[in-house]
């Protein structure tokens, strides 16, 4: 599962640390799906019973979460300050020992109401928690938290490029670059360990036929009718140029990719520039399959080319009201 390490202008704890928190996850996400593994195998049923009310998305449990909740975790935290508060219900976890590369015992509470039936279907239910897990790092802090429109925790595509892609996947979803003091959203960027793809999705109805040029239009014919939409290389090529001068401003040495992504049409362009690849329904699995067999681990390069990144986008966040009544005390 690939890592959210920004959405839009939330904030992020990838932005904090992003030599930290994408390993962190690796060994977070190993151990749990190895522990629930090892109890389905055991049929351990008491370990998918063990939660009394179904599990609610994030953004509904913020809401129901009691203000004095919160607080009884901030004074657990104000004791130890090498704790870390896990907004994702993990474990409490030591900041040094990950910094220094031991091995900390990473876990996060999942929340069954039955016993999956199949292998599969446990993978499917383990993966929907991580996903909400990820919208947590990648919409607040310790100190500080972004308001994340709803739709998110429902958005197909945001799901495809986490759940469908290797943890050493970044991912920056639509974000917005903050430009000689001006936002600029974007397409979205997936930073590989062997390069960058900015990626431009182009889905509408099933089998849709898109007719580019090089106009500010592209045509869509579907069911014998015909309608305009925006050339979708506009935005790939203004995302493609500013990851290209962030990472020469930061000597940064990574190839950069663009793609036009129409996973359930087709694409038919008379003349595709040279530097861009229509990836579409007739092409579609082989480019998956090379992606998904992708198993280099995380690059040191990589990793400095997401920080470059995050440094230019747009950040949009309150201080946690905990904080606040704290330092008022």
């Amino acid at each position: 599962m690939g890592q959210l390490i920004k959405m839009q202008d939330y904030v992020s704890r990838y932005e904090q640390n992003i030599y930290l928190y994408p390993s962190r996850y690796v060994r977070l996400k190993k151990h749990q799906w190895e522990k629930l593994k090892a109890a389905w195998d055991n049929n351990d049923d008491s370990f998918f019973m063990n939660h009394s009310q179904e599990e609610n998305p994030d953004w509904l449990e913020e809401e129901k979460k009691p203000l004095i909740d919160k607080l009884k975790g901030l004074w657990k935290l104000g004791k130890k300050d090498n704790e870390e508060e896990d907004l994702l219900n993990l474990d409490q976890m030591d900041h040094n020992n990950d910094e220094s590369g031991d091995e900390a015992i990473l876990q996060f509470k999942t929340n069954f109401t039955y016993r999956p039936d199949s292998v599969e279907e446990l993978k499917h239910q383990f993966l929907d928690q991580l996903f909400r897990f990820q919208m947590k790092w990648a919409s607040s802090t310790l100190t500080e938290k972004s308001f994340v429109d709803k739709r998110f925790y429902f958005d197909e595509r945001l799901k495809f490029f986490l759940q469908r892609f290797p943890d050493t996947f970044l991912v920056l979803y639509l974000p917005l670059f903050l430009l000689k003091k001006a936002p600029v959203e974007v397409e979205t960027i997936i930073l590989s360990p062997t390069g960058v793809w900015c990626i431009s999705l182009l889905e509408e109805e099933d089998s849709s036929v898109f007719i580019g040029s090089k106009e500010r239009f592209w045509v869509k014919r579907v069911n014998g009718e015909e309608k305009k939409v925006l050339n979708p290389l506009l935005a790939l090529n203004r995302t493609a140029k500013i990851v290209h001068q962030i990472f020469r401003m930061n000597e940064i040495d990574l190839p950069i990719h663009k793609a036009v992504l129409c996973r359930n049409g087709y694409i038919d362009h008379p003349a595709v520039p040279f530097d861009v690849q229509m990836i579409e329904k007739r092409n579609y699995e082989e480019w998956f399959k090379s992606m998904r067999n992708l198993r280099s681990p995380l690059k040191h390069v990589q990793l400095k080319a997401a920080q470059s990144l995050l440094q230019y986008c747009q950040t949009t966040s309150i201080r946690r009201l905990e904080w606040e009544i704290s330092e008022e005390e």
